[in-house]
C-alpha cells in the first residue's frame, strides 16, 4: 500500500478534479478589482481631486474589461506563460499602488496612479481566463454549473489590503502555474454532483464570511477571534480538496479494472438504442478541408449553425453576439456603476464609515451568491424545462432594475440594505449567463477570447453612465446646498446630503436596466429553438471511436477517450444510456 501513494499522490495533482480546485484557488485572487472602494479613500488622502479620482475609477474599469486582449494572448502561449503573466503584472501594479498609500515613494502624477490601477486590473484577467477555458473545456457538458462556481470565488487596514492583494494572488497563481491545463480522454458518471458538493463547501465559505461581516457591523471583535475566523477561512478553503482525493480515490480504483471495448457495450447501456437514425461522425479535418479554398472574408459570412465552433470574426460579427453586447452594456453597465457608487450612497444617507465598509463587504458576498445560483439555477432550467438563459438574464436584470429604484427612493425603510443586497446578486449573477450563451452558441474552440469580447465596450458605457451621468447629477444635486454666491468649482470636496442625491440618475439606470432585461427576452425569443435541442450532443455522442474504452465502478460508468482514427461518417455509435451517462 506504501508504495502506491506517491502514484496516487502524482494522479490527484495531474487530475481535473484538483485543476477545479486549482481554479477555484486562483479565481479568490480574481475579485480584488470589486474591493476598489475599500481602498480608494487611501488614495484619495493622497490630495487628487474629484475628476482625477474619476479617472482612475474608469481605467480601473478599462483594465478589467480589456480583457479579450488577454484572451488573443492567451490563444497563442503556454498555459504557464499566461498565468505567469497575469501574476507578474498583479504584483506590480499593486505593490506600486502600496508603496504610494504608504507614502514609501513620493505621490505618484495622476496618470501614473491611474497606469497602476489598470494594470493590477487587468493581471487577473489571465489567470481567470485561463482558469475559466480550461474548466469549461475539462467539463463541457456541465459548463453552466462550472462558469458559476469560477466566477463566484472571491475575496483591518485598507493599506496592508493593498499588499495583500498583491501578494497573495500572485503567490498562489505561481503555485499552480504548471497544474492549470486542458486534460483530454475521459469522462466520469455524475459531473453535476461532484459540483454541487463543490457549491455547499463554497456557500459554508460565504456564510461564514458574511456572519463574521455581521458581527463586526454590532461589535468590536477582538484580535484572538479574528486569528480564529482567519484559521477557520482557511481550513473551508482546504475543504475541497478531500473532495478532490475522494474522486480521484474513485478513478484510482477504476484503473484497476479491465477495460471493456466501447462497442461492446450492453445494449441497455446505449443511447442508440432509443434512436431511429444512426448518429453521424465527422473525420477530423474533414470540415476544413471542404473549406480550405474558402476566403477569410468569405468565411466570415458563411457562418455555422448555433452551438458549433465559430472563428473570432463569425462571432464577433453575428446578430447573437450584438443581443448579447446590448444586454451587457445595458445590465453590466449599470449594475458596475451602482456597484461603484455604494460609499457615496451610505455616505449621503449619513451612515458611518464602518458600516458602509461592512455593506460594501456584504454586497461583494451577496455578488458570490449570484454567480453561483445564476449559473446553478440556469443549467437545472435548461436541463428540466429547456428554457433559454436569457430568460434567466431578464429575471436578473429586472431584479437590478428594482434595486437601483431603492436607491433613488431610499425613504423605504432598509432600502440601502436590500439595495446593496439585489445590486451584488444581480452584478454576479450576470457574468456566469452571458459567459455560458457565448460558449454554447459560439463553441469553445476560441472561447478564451469571446469570453472577454461582450465586456470589450463596458468601460466607455460605464464611464458615460458613472462619470458623465451619476457623478454629474450628483455634483448638480450637491451645488444646490451650497450657500449663495458660491463657486461649485471651487469647493475642493464637494458632497451630497440627503435622500434626493441619487434619485435622478438611479432612476436613470433603472430605466436602462429594464431596456436591457427587455433586448434580453427577445433574444430568448431568437435562442427559442435552439436551447429546445440537445446543446451537448456532440460532447456527449460525437467523441466516440473505436478504440475507446469503458469500466464499471459502483454501477457507474467511466469512459476514456483515445486519439486515434475516429468512426467512419456513417457509422453508428454507442453510448452510454441515461443510467449510465455521464
Amino acid at each position: 500500500m506504501g508504495g502506491e501513494c506517491f502514484p496516487f499522490a502524482m494522479q490527484v495533482v495531474r487530475g481535473r478534479w484538483f485543476t477545479v480546485y486549482a481554479s477555484m484557488l486562483i479565481m479568490c485572487g480574481a475579485g480584488t478589482t470589486y474591493i476598489y472602494g475599500l481602498y480608494s479613500q487611501n488614495i484619495k488622502v493622497l490630495g487628487y481631486n474629484e475628476v482625477e479620482m474619476s479617472n482612475m475609477a474608469l481605467y480601473k474599469d478599462v483594465g478589467s474589461s480589456l480583457a479579450v486582449f488577454n484572451g488573443l494572448i492567451v490563444e497563442v502561449i503556454p498555459t504557464w506563460l499566461g498565468l505567469f503573466l497575469g501574476a507578474t503584472m498583479n504584483f506590480g501594479g499593486y505593490f506600486m499602488i502600496w508603496l504610494s498609500v504608504t507614502c514609501r515613494i513620493s505621490k505618484p502624477t495622476a496618470w501614473q496612479m491611474c497606469f497602476y490601477i489598470a494594470v493590477a486590473a487587468n493581471a487577473p484577467n489571465f489567470s481567470a481566463t485561463i482558469a475559466i477555458v480550461k474548466s469549461v473545456q475539462n467539463f463541457p457538458v456541465s459548463r453552466g454549473v462550472v462558469l458559476g462556481l469560477m466566477k463566484a470565488i472571491y475575496e483591518s487596514d485598507a493599506k496592508d489590503l493593498v499588499l495583500l492583494c498583491g501578494l497573495l494572488p500572485t503567490l498562489v497563481t505561481l503555485l499552480f502555474m504548471f497544474t492549470i491545463r486542458n486534460i483530454k480522454n475521459g469522462r466520469q458518471p455524475k459531473e453535476l454532483r461532484v459540483f454541487l458538493n463543490f457549491f455547499y463547501l463554497t456557500m459554508l465559505l460565504a456564510l461564514f464570511l458574511m456572519v463574521i461581516t455581521l458581527l463586526e457591523k454590532y461589535i468590536n471583535l477582538t484580535a484572538e477571534v479574528h486569528t480564529k475566523s482567519s484559521i477557520a477561512v482557511i481550513v473551508m478553503l482546504f475543504l475541497p480538496l478531500l473532495l478532490v482525493i475522494k474522486e480521484e480515490f474513485s478513478i484510482w480504483k477504476v484503473k484497476k479494472q479491465p477495460p471493456m471495448n466501447v462497442n461492446n457495450i450492453p445494449p441497455t447501456h446505449q443511447l442508440g438504442t432509443n434512436e431511429k437514425q444512426p448518429q453521424e461522425i465527422l473525420v477530423p479535418g474533414e470540415e476544413n478541408s471542404e473549406q480550405k479554398g474558402m476566403s477569410c472574408f468569405a468565411n466570415i459570412f458563411n457562418k455555422p449553425e448555433r452551438g458549433e465552433d465559430h472563428t473570432i470574426l463569425q462571432a464577433i460579427l453575428s446578430i447573437d453576439m450584438v443581443y448579447i453586447f446590448l444586454v451587457t452594456l445595458c445590465g453590466y453597465g449599470s449594475a458596475l456603476t451602482s456597484f461603484d457608487q455604494l460609499r457615496a450612497i451610505g455616505l449621503a444617507l449619513r451612515y458611518n464609515d464602518r458600516l458602509v465598509n461592512s455593506i460594501i463587504t456584504l454586497a461583494s458576498v451577496w455578488s458570490y451568491f449570484g454567480r453561483v445560483y445564476s449559473g446553478f439555477v440556469s443549467e437545472i432550467l435548461l436541463m428540466k424545462w429547456k428554457l433559454s438563459r436569457a430568460i434567466m438574464m431578464s429575471v436578473v436584470l429586472l431584479m437590478h432594475g428594482i434595486g437601483l429604484l431603492l436607491v433613488a427612493f431610499p425613504k423605504i425603510p432598509g432600502a440601502y440594505y436590500v439595495a446593496s443586497m439585489i445590486i451584488g446578486f444581480t452584478l454576479g449573477a450576470q457574468v456566469p449567463i452571458n459567459l455560458v450563451m457565448i460558449s454554447e452558441l459560439f463553441g469553445l474552440k476560441y472561447f478564451a477570447t469571446l469570453l472577454n469580447c461582450a465586456s470589450l465596450t463596458t468601460p466607455l458605457w460605464a464611464y458615460l453612465m458613472n462619470t458623465k451621468l451619476t457623478k454629474a447629477l450628483y455634483t448638480r444635486e450637491a451645488a444646490k446646498g451650497l450657500p449663495p454666491g458660491i463657486d461649485p468649482s471651487t469647493v475642493k470636496d464637494l458632497s451630497c446630503t440627503g435622500h434626493h442625491c441619487f434619485r435622478v440618475s438611479f432612476s436613470i439606470l433603472a430605466s436602462i436596466a429594464f431596456v436591457g432585461a427587455l433586448i434580453s427576452l427577445q433574444f430568448a425569443r431568437r435562442t427559442r429553438e435552439f436551447y429546445e435541442g440537445d446543446i451537448y450532443k456532440r460532447f456527449r455522442v460525437q467523441r466516440f471511436s473505436r478504440g475507446d474504452t469503458y469500466k464499471r465502478f459502483n454501477g457507474e460508468t467511466y469512459m476514456k477517450f483515445e486519439d486515434g482514427v475516429k468512426a467512419p461518417k456513417t457509422e453508428m455509435v454507442p453510448s452510454s444510456s441515461n443510467n449510465g451517462r455521464s
